[in-house]
C-alpha cells in the first residue's frame, strides 16, 4: 500500500523546496549509480567507491537524502504515537530533532514557515487512505497498520545507512 510516502501530499507550496531537495539527492545517487554500476551494488558499495574522489557527489546527496528521510520518517511517527496532535507539531518536533542542527539562520527560516503549512491531520490521512484507482478508501485501522509497518521499514533502512555513515566518516567533509 505504501511505496513510499509521497511529499506532494503535504499540499503545500512550502514543501516544495523539500520534495525538490529529496529528488536532487536521489538523482544524485541515481547518476552515480547509473556510471559506475559494477561497483554500487548497494548505497554502501556505492559511497565506498566514491570515496577515493575528489568530489563525493553522490555520498553527499544520500546523506542529505537519509536526513530528509528521518525528518519525514520521525514526524510520521511523532503523528502516529500522539493521534490527537497536529501534523505541524509532529513536523516541528521532528525538525528540532532531525534537521535543524545542520541549517543556517535562512533554512531554518523556511521550515518555521514550512511547519506552519502542514495540512490537517485528518486531510493528510484522508489522501494517504484514498485509492488511486478509484475505489472505496482504506479505513483508519487498516491505514495505521501500514502506515506503521512501513514507518518501521523506512526507520530500519534509515537507521543502518545513517550508523554506516557515522562509523565509516562518510559525513565528514561537507
Amino acid at each position: 500500500m505504501f511505496p513510499y510516502v509521497r511529499v506532494d501530499l503535504l499540499g503545500s507550496a512550502a514543501f516544495t523546496a523539500v520534495q525538490s531537495d529529496l529528488k536532487g539527492n536521489i538523482a544524485k545517487v541515481r547518476a552515480r549509480y547509473t556510471s559506475h554500476p559494477t561497483v554500487s551494488a548497494t548505497l554502501e558499495q556505492l559511497v565506498e567507491n566514491e570515496k577515493t574522489e575528489k568530489k563525493r557527489v553522490a555520498t553527499e546527496g544520500l546523506m542529505w537524502l537519509l536526513r530528509g528521510l528521518s525528518f519525514t520518517c520521525k514526524a510520521l511517527q511523532f503523528a502516529q504515537a500522539n493521534q490527537s496532535e497536529e501534523l505541524a507539531t509532529a513536523f516541528g518536533k521532528s525538525y528540532e530533532a532531525t534537521l535543524k542542527k545542520f541549517h543556517n539562520f535562512v533554512v531554518k527560516g523556511i521550515f518555521a514557515v514550512a511547519m506552519k503549512a502542514c495540512p490537517y491531520k485528518a486531510d493528510f490521512y484522508a489522501k494517504l487512505a484514498a485509492d488511486p484507482a478509484g475505489g472505496p478508501p482504506v479505513t483508519q485501522d487498516k491505514l495505521n497498520e501500514e502506515l506503521n509497518k512501513w514507518l518501521a521499514a523506512l526507520d530500519a533502512i534509515v537507521t543502518r545507512l545513517q550508523t554506516f555513515y557515522e562509523t565509516g566518516g562518510y559525513n565528514k567533509g561537507f
